[in-house]
């Protein structure tokens, strides 16, 4: 999903009278570890005779130094900039082996480097029982910036502050109020205090409004914005610098974009420079303005595109048609539980009890919303590359016409609930199948699992493992030869009915194995999935009729009504 923005930053000073300036630096350009991409950079300053150059600071900023050789009675900057807000994950890093955890210490070498960055400049009694009050219990690096950057955030109180500078840690603490960059400074020497070096950051914020309304916490701002604004960054070994946003409580992302980040704050400041004394008319705009973005599922394609679209539909199908192609699609929408986003099974496991209820209950929400008298079919679903067996499906079947499919859906099992069922039903549901068909009940054959299979895999588990004890968290193939060892290896695990319809008629003739019994394949699929077909005689004596995929474009007969060929036996009954 691509999203940019162009950034617009105008500033005038306008002066009572004609006045010298001094040479003026500009911090406004994108530092170059800006994580967010700039694609163009455009700064423009007025009066137009003046001398420009590009430098960069000690620590890598940079800086755009003019002199204006003549008198002038106002000053303009605009900036513009393009940025593609991509989205950034800020916990996407790693840190070095020994610094995983808190209270960690600097290795001598990596001090000498970081040292501006070490220098505490303010040690005042609210400052020092402030660092005292933090809980100090070692755990995880990263969670104990973001406990430490969250109780600054609830701890003080925002406020807009139009006066230049930056409060002393004292005078924070002591209202309870500030402005960023006073939330900053407290955190860059909080942490200094605690041993982690620490820079000052001074950059453009940028905050989109949110597609959708949040159901689960605040929505963000009510339009885009943008503004100057002022973050902390700490230095983890590994990771780098990480920018922690203490305003908001979280840690930067794709909308905090840096221009200057320095040891202290004063060599952060946006614009630095002297005039001759005067009265000044100060004025600025900051906006932001969505340039392009691509259709997402929280804010799809607009009617004019789908209009485009639209028509373009049937000049394809002109020509698909004029050249008979002939074609197919499939695919699938994808879910994730708005309960539980962290699970294995909404993120990276294919199956879960929870997904499984939901999908139940969803299927049936579909069901009753789209069909009238409709069927759930629940089947093997895909079957992908890595995983050892397939997914499941739930199909919804309906049809067109409005004619029922089914009219009893307490008769059909979900596979979200857990049923006993009676013993030997395989059976007894295939023997009334066999009387109903008119077929022969000779042909139903129990299914075993393939002991010779299992034993071999007992065999090889070490001899202090008992092979009937497993546990969800062991192979898919542990957990069956637990299940068939603890059922015992020559108990029936189900029955299986061959069948054939021939013109009007259910025929069946038993199966035969070289070793009398049906084996079935080894696996946790159903029996039907698990069948030794490749086991039944190559050249029986009745050839097997060729199958062949359905024409899909074809014409069908019209369905006949729900229960018509019932009402007919009952008909037929009643006249004979």
């Amino acid at each position: 999903m691509a999203l940019k923005v162009s950034i617009s930053h105008k500033t005038t000073y306008k002066y009572d009278r004609r006045i010298n300036l001094s040479p003026h630096i500009f911090r406004l350009r994108p530092a170059p570890h800006s994580r967010t991409p700039i694609e163009a950079y455009s700064i423009k300053i007025k009066p137009d005779n003046h001398f420009f150059n590009w430098q960069q600071d000690p620590f890598g900023n940079y800086l755009a130094r003019i002199v204006f050789p003549e008198k002038t009675d106002f000053l303009s900057v605009d900036i513009e900039i393009i940025a593609d807000l991509k989205t950034i994950n800020p916990f996407d890093f790693f840190v070095e082996k020994g610094v995983e955890n808190y209270p960690f210490v600097y290795s001598e070498e990596l001090k000498k480097e970081l040292l501006p960055y070490l220098e505490i400049t303010e040690k005042g009694p609210l400052l020092k029982d402030w660092v005292k009050k933090i809980d100090l219990t070692p755990k995880r690096s990263i969670d104990f910036l973001i406990e430490l950057n969250s109780s600054l955030y609830n701890y003080l109180n925002y406020t807009v502050r139009m006066e230049p500078g930056v409060q002393s840690c004292e005078e924070t603490l002591d209202k309870k109020l500030g402005s960023c960059r006073d939330f900053a400074w407290l955190l860059v020497q909080t942490l200094r205090h605690l041993g982690l070096a620490a820079r000052f950051v001074s950059g453009y914020l940028v905050q989109l409004k949110s597609d959708e309304k949040s159901l689960d916490g605040p929505s963000g701002p009510e339009e885009d914005f943008t503004d100057l604004h002022a973050w902390t960054e700490v230095y983890l070994p590994g990771a780098g610098w990480i920018g922690l946003d203490s305003t908001s409580g979280l840690l930067a992302g794709e909308g905090h974009i840096p221009l200057a980040c320095t040891p202290s704050f004063e060599s952060a400041a946006p614009v630095s420079g002297m005039t001759d004394p005067c009265e000044t008319e100060f004025i600025f705009n900051n906006s932001v303005t969505r340039i392009f973005e691509s259709p997402r599922v929280t804010k799809p394609y607009t009617e004019d595109q789908w209009n485009a679209i639209y028509n373009l539909g049937f000049e394809v199908e002109e020509q698909l048609q004029a050249n008979d192609v002939r074609l197919t699609m499939g695919g699938e929408p994808t879910f994730v539980s708005i309960d539980d986003m962290e699970s294995k099974e909404w993120n990276t496991a294919a199956d879960g009890e929870h997904k499984r209820k939901l999908a139940s209950e969803l299927s049936v929400s579909l069901k009753n919303a789209f069909s009238k008298g409709g069927l759930l079919h629940h089947a093997q679903g895909k079957w992908y590359p890595g995983e050892p067996l397939p997914r499941w499906l739930i199909g919804i079947h309906w049809r067109k016409d409005g004619e029922k499919v089914w009219d009893e859906p307490k008769l059909l099992a979900s596979f979200s609930e857990t049923y006993k069922l009676p013993e030997n039903i395989s059976n007894t549901f295939l023997e009334n199948l066999a009387d109903k068909l008119g077929a022969s009940k000779t042909s139903i054959m129990p299914a075993y699992e393939d002991a010779f299979y299992f034993l071999w895999e007992e065999g090889k588990l070490p001899v202090d493992v008992d092979p009937k004890k497993y546990n969800k968290k062991d192979t898919s193939l542990r957990r069956k030869l637990g299940e068939i060892l603890e059922q015992g290896l020559g108990e029936t695990i189900g029955h299986v009915f061959p069948l054939a319809k021939k013109d009007a008629q259910w025929i069946t003739n038993p199966w035969e194995f070289r070793g009398e019994h049906l084996y079935l394949t080894p696996g946790n699929s159903p029996i039907g999935l698990r069948l030794p077909l490749e086991s039944l005689p190559k050249d029986p004596e009745v050839p097997s009729e060729p199958t062949a995929e359905p024409e899909m474009f074809e014409t069908k007969p019209k369905l006949k009504p729900y229960g018509f060929e019932l009402k007919q036996r009952i008909k037929s009954a009643k006249a004979k």
